[in-house]
């Protein structure tokens, strides 16, 4: 009901601007600096679009990275633990032998495999 109005004030109108379709009522602000400016400037004219625009369709569409949380940081701890067991396990293949040392490495190879493909993961 209200569309069908909307339209037929747009074609009843006598003259002045044209209605708009789509009417933008909130407003954000945003401080940049004239480096941020300058760079998004060039970005939204390489676009077609101004400034305004160029935001919107980045604020929709855009792909903001969460941070690391405190689960990621202690596997990445875990990580860097099984590094040096790696290392140590380098160290006594050249003392010891490489067969002895071989199984151990298979398993702490394939446990920091397992760990960098979690934490690579999209779906998080």
């Amino acid at each position: 009901m209200e569309s069908v109005k909307k339209q037929d004030r747009l074609s009843k109108a006598k003259g002045g601007r044209p209605l708009k379709a789509v009417k933008r009522e909130s407003h954000i602000r945003v401080r940049l600096t004239k480096t941020e400016h300058f760079l998004i400037d060039e970005k939204a004219k390489k676009a077609g679009m101004n400034i305004s625009e160029w935001f919107r369709r980045s604020a929709v569409r855009g792909k903001v990275l969460v941070r690391t949380s405190t689960e990621d940081l202690k596997l990445l701890r875990s990580l860097a633990g099984m590094a040096n067991n790696l290392n140590q396990l380098t160290r006594l293949a050249h003392t010891q032998g490489l067969l002895i040392i071989q199984r151990k490495c298979r398993e702490l190879l394939s446990a920091i495999d397992d760990t960098l493909k979690f934490l690579s993961r999209d779906d998080r």
